[in-house]
């Protein structure tokens, strides 16, 4: 696959109509909410929530074929977080992994202040958590009971992972110490 990353430009109408069927057309269960209805995407688009001054959204295609999304947020701190969607057709099959080492990068060449990318998943998203480890990610929070489900059926974990720009410069990875609580 040769993926490609187009900016989501919010104002073609066509871009809103795209991003609106692609939101609707798939299941998330790795999101806040598994299925998304028409209006809430289209309150989500006409309320910023893809692009402006603190965020930035684009495409992932491969081709002419729309494979994902990625959304950087709060680009104007020095630790921004992502959110990545990618269809189910194409899980599976490294897309979501392509497309964290190019934001990575994306983030850390655009922005000279940001000193560290954080990405937070779900206990059982397995595939998400593989992918942050794989792309040099570390895992660096365990939030018990922190992810609750939209329609309040259960609650889960949530997992938080992130990159520091100077490992990301060495090609390294550092671990917190995790014992440090005095005895």
């Amino acid at each position: 696959m040769e993926l490609t990353y187009r900016r989501f430009d919010p104002s073609e109408a066509s871009e809103a109509d795209a991003l609106i069927a692609f939101l609707t057309a798939d299941t998330w269960p790795f999101h806040g909410a598994a299925v998304v209805g028409a209006d809430q995407a289209r309150r989500w688009v006409a309320d910023g929530r893809f692009d402006g001054g603190d965020t930035r959204t684009f495409w992932i295609a491969d081709g002419n074929d729309t494979l994902g999304l990625v959304r950087l947020m709060d680009l104007g701190d020095s630790t921004p977080v992502f959110d990545l969607r990618i269809r189910t057709r194409y899980r599976g099959r490294g897309v979501g992994g392509q497309a964290l080492v190019w934001l990575t990068a994306y983030l850390f060449a655009e922005f000279p202040a940001i000193r560290r990318i954080e990405g937070t998943t779900r206990q059982d998203n397995a595939a998400m958590r593989r992918t942050f480890r794989r792309c040099g990610y570390v895992k660096e929070a365990h939030y018990r009971d922190g992810w609750p489900a939209v329609d309040g059926s259960a609650v889960h974990d949530a997992v938080g992972y992130a990159i520091l720009r100077r490992d990301w410069l060495a090609g390294t990875t550092t671990t917190p110490v995790w014992d440090d609580e005095p005895s």
